[in-house]
């Protein structure tokens, strides 16, 4: 039986939108880059800080459900802090693994500490099992 030895850095996509966490969520939508992004990274306010996330389906759940104003809902109110992260070298086997076991979409990706992409089930599945020989 073969292994799967591809590693996130492999699978992972490099367009990554970072946002401050006080930005409303309005402002950051609207400063989304990359047409693909389901998720947004929340920045770091210092070294000290960690990392948060906000992905599309807490924006409809918290503020499109909700019926929030958008340009009165920031970031920081609906994001998940800290983020779980993973290393751009971890093998793609585990971090499925990872996924599966905090019920995870989506990940950052860091290397020496800071954001180099995201991963996600769909990156991992489409990307390295169609490479799987």
């Amino acid at each position: 039986m073969n292994k799967i030895n591809m590693k996130v850095k492999d699978v992972m996509k490099t367009n990554v939108d970072i946002v401050d966490g006080m930005k409303t969520v309005k402002d950051a939508l609207e400063e989304m880059r990359h047409i693909e992004t389901k998720s947004l990274i929340v920045d770091r306010r210092d070294e000290d800080d960690e990392w948060g996330i906000v992905v599309i389906a807490d924006i409809a759940r918290e503020v499109l459900a909700k019926n929030l104003s958008p340009e009165r809902t920031n970031i920081y109110e609906i994001m998940t802090k800290p983020v779980i992260t993973v290393s751009e070298d971890m093998n793609i086997r585990y971090c499925a693994q990872l996924f599966a076991n905090f019920k995870l979409s989506r990940a950052p990706v860091v290397k020496d500490n800071q954001i180099v992409g995201i991963v996600s089930y769909t990156d991992m599945v489409l990307k390295g099992l169609a490479n799987y020989s």
